[in-house]
């Protein structure tokens, strides 16, 4: 046997090539904006995590530049030696203040804020306790800590709680969910959560990735959303939805921030963010500060959409976010209809087993708040002769 015979195997690539159906690594030659340049041709994007659509912003491309003219392209180092910049304290202060929590940390990437925070923290003889819709970045994260893993059905109380009574009340425990998933586009039920945190002794981080920007007061995400900030032990967030550039953070009590610098090898051992990246989050939060109507707008364009589709029959699942799955059920028919969708100027993303069950490969909408009404009502209009045609609808 030889390491690379599972590489020589793996032939679905190809096979799906073959057919004209392969969605993935298409480049993009232009902006992330509400249209996007592929192949040479414009198509609409409802496939963006750019949730406010910043990454366009006239402020935030200048702050990026005005840094790297300032401090260069890169910091050659991780934060731990010599790679922290006056602006990381100051968009780390800024975050803080902007979830409530006492300090924030920076990371390079989202997925390194949630493998930082978990494997820094929870050790051998603790248990780390996740939904089973959380995020591939919290899933690898206990893999890399000492601890032991529990999972839940995704978002039932009663399986948490089960889970919770079957761990020694007096056992370190920490609870992490989504605050807004990624796949289901739905809510953490964090109210019921805090309530079982409490009743079992547990911690509760909540990684607000897809809800910064889209639920609680001017973006401030999840436990904004529900009134429970000081419940919640640690916010995660990342910088490449609404933020629209790259990294991620960590906020929660200055000790767990003081400890998390010194333990967290996701953070020491890698280089730190970019003046160019940090400098657009800083434009970007300031914007998020000061405008809630792009939020409302957000939430327009993404209840236009939802209701539109629930009149042609599709079932979009628990979604109540921009984030809308609109559910298939059939692998080839999900990679046609995004083929199809894309060949009338409709990029969308396509979810596949097994990434999903089989019974729930979907096609993943998300809406910007600089989508337009005529482009959502054109892309309805795609969706409905699509669904038609391959009699999914």
């Amino acid at each position: 046997m030889d390491l690379f015979d599972k590489c020589r195997q793996f032939t679905k690539v190809e096979e799906t090539k073959s057919l004209g159906l392969y969605p993935y690594f298409q480049p993009i030659s232009s902006e992330q904006d509400t249209e996007v340049v592929i192949n040479g041709k414009k198509v609409l994007m409802l496939g963006s995590n750019s949730y406010l659509g910043l990454t366009v912003h006239p402020k935030v491309k200048q702050a990026a530049i005005d840094a790297t003219k300032k401090y260069g392209t890169g910091c050659a180092g991780s934060r731990f030696l010599n790679g922290s910049l006056d602006i990381h304290a100051e968009l780390e202060s800024q975050l803080a203040d902007f979830v409530h929590k006492e300090e924030a940390l920076l990371f390079s990437t989202g997925f390194q804020s949630n493998l930082g925070a978990i494997a820094g923290l929870v050790n051998k003889g603790e248990y780390v306790i996740l939904d089973k819709s959380d995020h591939a970045s919290i899933v690898d994260g206990t893999k890399l800590s000492y601890g032991e893993v529990k999972r839940f059905v995704h978002n039932d109380m009663k399986s948490l709680e089960r889970v919770l009574a079957s761990i020694d009340i007096d056992t370190p425990k920490m609870i992490v969910v989504d605050g807004v998933y990624s796949m289901d586009g739905d809510i953490a039920n964090l109210k019921e959560i805090v309530k079982l945190k409490k009743r079992y002794n547990a911690r509760l981080m909540v990684d607000d990735a897809h809800a910064l920007g889209v639920i609680g007061k001017n973006g401030r995400g999840t436990a904004d959303y529900f009134g429970l900030t000081d419940e919640v032990d640690i916010i995660m967030g990342t910088f490449s939805k609404s933020f629209a550039s790259l990294g991620g953070f960590l906020a929660a009590d200055s000790y767990v921030i003081t400890y998390l610098r010194h333990f967290a090898r996701s953070l020491i051992f890698s280089a730190s963010i970019t003046p160019a990246s940090t400098a657009a989050v800083l434009a970007s939060l300031e914007i998020m500060k000061n405008n809630q109507g792009l939020i409302d707008k957000l939430w327009d364009n993404t209840n236009r959409m939802r209701d539109g589709l629930h009149k042609m029959g599709y079932d979009t699942g628990t979604s109540c976010t921009p984030i809308i799955p609109v559910i298939i059920g059939d692998d080839e028919k999900v990679l046609l209809m995004r083929k199809m969708l894309f060949d009338r100027g409709v990029f969308v993303n396509p979810v596949v087993s097994p990434a999903v069950p089989k019974n729930k490969t979907l096609i993943r909408l998300s809406l910007m708040a600089t989508h337009t009404f005529e482009q959502i009502d054109y892309a309805l209009k795609q969706m409905y002769e699509v669904g038609k045609e391959l009699n999914v609808i």
